[in-house]
């Protein structure tokens, strides 16, 4: 039996501006400075290595606990306003391969209270068998430890377990974790993903069915 296990943001859900926004409120908050181009080198990184290491906010550790609590607070309040959409065809891809009994995870550094709103306000409860979100992990991408353990809560070998990410840092923590990487490209062109490690790259999910699933695991056993 093969698993899925999905990334969150830009993947299942289309938050991108919802977390840039809420970046930009907690900089006003704190008088901090936020570059042109922090969006997309943070994208897919925890709160902690924005702050800290990427954004050079503070070196004090509970403050920028705080900080990255704060900004979570911030994208729910946005996201409970305005909603979260979902990203085009990732509905249809993840209902497919449910109601075929794929078991399903998902595996993301986003923090948990933002997925149970985005699986409430888009009725996705019951398509998965659960979450590694931040809260679970201690390193995080292109480290394997979010992806492992969202392997090891669905009882699914990682060899046969497909890696759904827009990230190149996702692919790379698929790769580590001997997972099979697919790429989505709302966040990253073809060519960045393939880079990395990808083994298939689509603009939407629902281009990928069962037997595509199927052939990516038995071209691999060659």
């Amino acid at each position: 039996m093969i698993g899925g296990i999905f990334d969150w943001d830009g993947v299942v859900i289309d938050s991108a501006y919802h977390h840039e926004r809420s970046w930009e409120i907690l900089a006003k908050e704190i008088n901090r400075i936020l570059p042109a181009d922090h969006f997309e080198k943070g994208f897919g990184k925890r709160n902690e290595t924005i702050i800290g290491s990427m954004l050079g906010w503070s070196d004090d550790k509970s403050e920028i606990i705080n900080w990255g609590n704060r900004k979570e607070e911030i994208y729910r309040e946005i996201g409970i306003k305005e909603g979260i959409p979902l990203i085009d065809g990732s509905r249809n891809f993840i209902t497919e391969i449910h109601n075929h009994s794929v078991p399903l995870v998902i595996g993301t550094s986003t923090e948990r209270k933002n997925i149970e709103l985005a699986i409430e306000q888009n009725k996705l409860g019951g398509m998965f068998a659960g979450a590694v979100c931040s809260e679970d992990v201690s390193k995080g991408k292109p480290d394997p430890e979010v992806f492992l353990k969202a392997a090891q809560l669905i009882n699914i070998d990682p060899q046969v377990c497909f890696v759904f990410e827009d990230s190149t840092h996702g692919i790379e923590a698929a790769v580590h974790a001997g997972m099979i990487p697919i790429g989505i490209t709302t966040t990253n062109p073809k060519k960045a993903l393939m880079e990395k490690g990808a083994k298939l790259v689509v603009d939407r999910l629902d281009e990928i069915d069962l037997s595509i699933l199927e052939h990516l695991i038995k071209s691999r056993d060659r």
